[in-house]
């Protein structure tokens, strides 16, 4: 993976967002993404029961588990990587979740700013 695949969106090294369970498209723990990553998987947040329950309505229910996939459920508090643009839609909405920008990846500044992610920042 090239080197700028391994940034997040302030320029550091990319945290990991979540191992238990593990997350992201490749499920290694980081918000990467590749071409075939339709749903560009690259913001690390930390769901809420008012998003759960907005991408649920949406058809992406995240709070079900699916043992077949080894998948428990997210509940409140859950770290996710979120695709970009179901983040954005929930902005939208008034239903964000934080965000860790650690563990966000840097080609999330190509569909927001920084300054709007940092709105929505967690402090872990």
């Amino acid at each position: 993976m090239p080197e700028s695949n391994k940034l997040n969106v302030l320029g550091t090294a990319l945290e990991a967002c979540c191992t238990n369970p593990p997350t992201g498209y490749f499920r290694d723990g980081f918000c990467t993404t590749i071409q075939e990553d339709s749903g560009t998987h690259i913001l690390c947040a930390i769901v809420t029961e008012d998003f759960l329950n907005f991408t649920k309505g949406r058809g992406n229910n995240l709070s079900t588990p699916l043992p077949h996939w080894n998948f428990p459920g997210l509940k409140p508090g859950s770290k996710w990587c979120l695709c970009i643009s179901r983040w954005l839609e929930a902005e939208r909405a008034g239903k964000a979740p934080f965000v860790v920008l650690e563990a966000t990846h840097q080609k999330a500044l190509e569909y927001t700013t920084l300054k709007m992610l940092q709105k929505y920042e967690a402090l872990v």
